[in-house]
């Protein structure tokens, strides 16, 4: 019997109002449209799309830091549409991140210790003398060592503040994690040690997660499922290793084939043109304006997302080119 999703969403929506009164008329652009997905509990979902495709506004539409519209939003059972500010603030406990920036992330002026405290004093856990315990627990449990507590952030390098907001994450036990661009602003070497550590951590405590990345093959290495994303549409989802090495959408397959590697030119897929403006999006299919492959019909219908293998699904209206 299949266990029921940790979180599952359907049909999330999210547009802003822009411009102003007088001579130019509000205009609404839309962000996500229709973005349907679940996360099973111990899953890591890779989302993966280039910038402004809407990765970020997923992330913090389920986490409550932004308002969305969406038919379902689902966690552990609980409505979030309908959740009052209290029973959210409780929640939250459960549900955590991992921002993108490294230096950003962290009090300049707080120590480490106070770092972890605040998390711990926001959900009135472990006080007293079991704060320490917990302390050394937390900073061990990332591969660093008890004594960088006392420590600013700014006596760190990247890779180790990154490992303390995982540390600031996990204090409160949480089921699930979105770590939004978690890596990117690290070196390569560094990426991978936070990887495996992602990876790791995982393993050892359950937790699921939310993987935010412009890069395929980094969601590829530490996600079960993989759903890539393009100006809010979802275009394809499915088994991590399918979607990387047997992609069945034309943006998939060109993400794909801009990785450095060994395979043959012929299989290259070069996209021309720029990213439509979200204001003045193309009709039918969102991505027909830069893809090889259009055809007339791509202009009148949006294609929905179809079953192409197991578990796999594409949005493209084309099932004999890739």
């Amino acid at each position: 019997m299949t266990a029921a999703p940790l979180l599952d969403v359907r049909n999330l929506k999210k547009s802003y109002s822009i411009g102003r009164s007088g001579l130019f008329s509000k205009r609404s652009l839309k962000v996500l449209h229709d973005v349907s997905f679940s996360v099973a509990p111990g899953e890591v979902l890779g989302l993966v799309g280039e910038s402004g495709s809407g990765k970020s506004t997923i992330g913090r539409a389920i986490l409550r830091l932004i308002d969305s519209q969406s038919d379902v939003m689902r966690f552990d059972g609980q409505d979030l549409n309908t959740i009052s500010p209290v029973r959210m603030r409780s929640l939250r406990k459960e549900m955590q991140i991992i921002f993108q920036d490294p230096y950003a992330s962290l009090d300049p002026r707080k120590t480490i210790r106070a770092v972890l405290s605040e998390a711990l004093d926001a959900h009135d856990l472990h006080k007293g003398a079991a704060r320490q315990p917990r302390l050394i627990e937390l900073i061990k449990l990332v591969g660093l060592d008890p004594s960088f507590l006392d420590r600013r952030p700014h006596e760190f390098s990247g890779g180790q503040r990154q490992r303390i907001g995982i540390a600031r994450a996990l204090a409160v036990e949480p089921s699930f994690i979105v770590c939004d661009e978690a890596v990117s602003a690290l070196d390569v070497s560094i990426q991978a040690q936070v990887l495996n550590l992602l990876a790791d951590l995982r393993a050892k405590t359950g937790v699921s997660l939310l993987f935010i990345s412009h890069d395929l093959s980094v969601v590829r290495y530490i996600s079960n499922r993989v759903m890539v994303l393009y100006l809010g549409r979802v275009m394809e989802v499915g088994p991590a290793d399918k979607v990387h090495f047997s992609p069945k959408h034309p943006y998939t397959a060109a993400l794909v084939s801009a990785e450095p590697s060994l395979r043959r030119e012929s299989r290259r897929i070069r996209l021309t043109g720029d990213i439509p403006s979200p204001l003045a999006l193309p009709s039918g299919c969102i991505f027909r304006s830069r893809c090889p492959y259009a055809q007339p019909a791509c202009a009148e219908t949006v294609p929905p997302l179809q079953t192409v293998g197991d578990q796999h699904q594409s949005a493209c209206l084309r099932t004999d080119i890739l």
